[in-house]
């Protein structure tokens, strides 16, 4: 599920602050961008946002600015040394060659200041209120789509009564329609055979079995939603066997007006398979 959060701490010499996004992924996906003096914590920072949001395209941000004054100094021997790599290529004016040796690599150098066991803590408690930022934001948007869930489940329950109520007479027009067809053959019909017959086809376009366990899929899937755990899997498996007997219905029922319901029932579907996709 997509989550935004961001917290922010200041102090007498440094401001901190700790943004974390994430986008839908079915699997687990960090990007970090931290500071070199937090560089030791991420793998500790790693487990603790695995730990709370469990999947996800997920990007750290930590952003440190320290109100003292700058310990990062020149690295005179490596400018030196890019500067007269520099001269054997063109003949640079020496503040140009500068100003490009500059911007190289590992030109400044920075004092690093170790982490102590009270930044460390105050930067975890920072993380975590970062975190509960984002289940916050997750959950409102659960609720959006669990009330999405329950509206096209509502609809789904909706069409099956229009197939039920339409498949009530089905049966006796679908006989009434081959005794008359079989009645303008003129010939003589063994009257038992033909009822043998016509209850074999018959059988073969019966839908009973496949309404009683679409709804019973129906109800389990309301009941899933209604879980307090992480069930998206779940609620993906019972979409597919949902989408097996609104196909089997559609394919057995040999019947224009049923076979239009079962295809707003497959959209309908469709639309709630894309959505689980953000569910975790």
């Amino acid at each position: 599920m997509t989550g935004f959060g961001k917290t922010e701490r200041t102090q007498a010499n440094k401001t901190i602050t700790i943004e974390i996004r994430v986008l839908n992924s079915k699997t687990v996906d960090i990007s970090s961008r931290i500071p070199q003096r937090y560089k030791e914590l991420d793998i500790l920072f790693r487990k603790k946002i695995i730990k709370s949001l469990k999947r996800g395209k997920i990007d750290l941000t930590i952003l440190y600015k320290s109100n003292e004054e700058s310990n990062s100094f020149i690295n005179k021997s490596i400018v030196e040394g890019y500067i007269s790599q520099l001269k054997d290529f063109q003949d640079y004016k020496e503040s140009d060659l500068l100003s490009i040796a500059m911007r190289l690599p590992e030109t400044l150098k920075t004092e690093k200041n170790d982490i102590n066991e009270e930044e460390k803590s105050n930067l975890l408690l920072l993380l975590d209120k970062t975190l509960s930022k984002v289940i916050s934001f997750r959950e409102q948007e659960g609720q959006i789509l669990t009330n999405d869930f329950i509206y096209r489940s509502e609809l789904l329950i909706k069409y099956l009564d229009q197939i039920s109520k339409i498949d009530a007479n089905r049966k006796t027009k679908i006989k009434e329609r081959l005794n008359t067809e079989i009645k303008k053959l003129k010939v003589d019909i063994d009257q038992n055979r033909l009822e043998q017959e016509m209850i074999y086809y018959i059988e073969k376009l019966d839908i009973t079995e496949e309404k009683i366990r679409l709804k019973n899929h129906i109800s389990y899937f309301d009941e899933t939603l209604g879980s307090k755990n992480s069930e998206g899997k779940k609620l993906g498996f019972i979409c597919q066997e949902m989408g097996r007997e609104i196909n089997t219905i559609g394919s057995k029922a040999n019947d224009f007006e049923i076979q239009k319901i079962v295809v707003q029932m497959k959209d309908e579907l469709e639309k709630i398979k894309e959505q689980l996709l953000n569910i975790l």
